[in-house]
């Protein structure tokens, strides 16, 4: 540091400043310390500054698996937005033993600043304590333990089954998510409200673990039905099985059978036909949910109530 300084020709906290990227620095002088930087290749040493500051500019993520479309798009989304902020991640999946407890503690281990959990995990985030982790839950009851942000489900489901029923399908049949799916839930809940708001009888629904493979599997059963004329499945890998099990029988689509998913995943436009979906903006969660965290680690901010994203319904041929 202090051979950049005498590079730039400025102070020694001038340079902190500049790496801390401090606004008091006036544009000139910080471009000129970060050509002196770029020159001599200097690197702010991490560990070093975390052991001064007692942060370590790192956020912990917890997620049930990253197998799911979902959960590695939220990924993504929450990568970005830490980078852009300087932030690196440690990240931590349950696998099917969902023992939050020991995720809290490997993250508290490695020195984490905060954490966000994504998704199915948000529910066993009720049953864990945080122990003083600043921690964002994507999708999740309000709790006062911790910050709450997430899409409005429900109000997607709503959505995509008042699509379907204006389209003239009598009954709309739901696939849903697996149980103990915050996600799931309420999707599944919005279902049931357009429905019953309309006076029409609501089928049982059907349940599958997300993937392609359950979609086919469920989608078989309900094609083999001559009554199931609509088909709402709580995501697009479920839908993308659907639409195969159809074929299968010889069900057109959407002339036989209308489909509508959930998600708007990249490849939802390229399935045969392309796909009918409620589009998450994966992006702005993941911003949202850093944004949190970076702004109770470092201004200690409070914990919000629930902010609520609102999907949009993208309308293809599926249905």
């Amino acid at each position: 540091m202090a051979m950049v300084a005498a590079r730039a020709g400025v102070s020694g906290q001038t340079v902190s400043r500049v790496v801390n990227d401090s606004p008091r620095v006036d544009p000139g002088t910080r471009a000129r310390v970060e050509a002196a930087m770029a020159e001599l290749g200097y690197r702010p040493h991490l560990a070093a500054r975390a052991l001064r500051t007692g942060r370590s500019r790192t956020i912990g993520v917890v997620a049930q698996t990253l197998a799911t479309v979902g959960n590695s798009a939220l990924l993504q989304a929450v990568a970005e937005a830490a980078e852009t902020r300087g932030y690196a991640l440690a990240v931590v999946t349950l696998g099917s033993a969902g023992r939050i407890g020991e995720a809290f503690d490997r993250l508290h281990e490695q020195g984490v600043d905060g954490a966000i959990v994504l998704n199915e995990a948000s529910v066993l985030a009720r049953d864990a304590d945080p122990a003083g982790l600043a921690l964002v839950v994507v999708d999740s009851p309000d709790d006062p333990r911790f910050a709450v942000i997430g899409t409005d489900h429900a109000a997607g489901a709503r959505a995509a089954t008042a699509h379907l029923v204006d389209r003239g399908r009598a009954v709309v049949h739901h696939l849903a998510g697996p149980a103990g799916s915050f996600a799931a839930a309420e999707r599944e809940r919005g279902w049931r409200e357009e429905l019953a708001a309309r006076g029409i009888a609501i089928p049982d629904p059907i349940r599958g673990d997300w993937s392609a493979a359950s979609g086919h599997e469920v989608g078989a059963r309900l094609a083999a039905d001559p009554s199931v004329t609509a088909i709402f499945a709580a995501n697009d890998q479920m839908a993308l099985g659907v639409l195969r099990a159809l074929a299968d029988a010889g069900r057109r689509i959407p002339d036989d059978v209308a489909v509508v998913g959930f998600d708007d995943i990249a490849d939802a436009a390229e399935f045969r036909p392309p796909l009918t979906t409620v589009r998450q903006d994966f992006g702005a969660l993941g911003e949202q949910a850093v944004g949190l965290v970076v702004g109770r680690v470092e201004g200690g901010q409070d914990a919000p109530g629930a902010a609520l994203l609102v999907p949009k319904l993208v309308v293809r041929v599926s249905s």
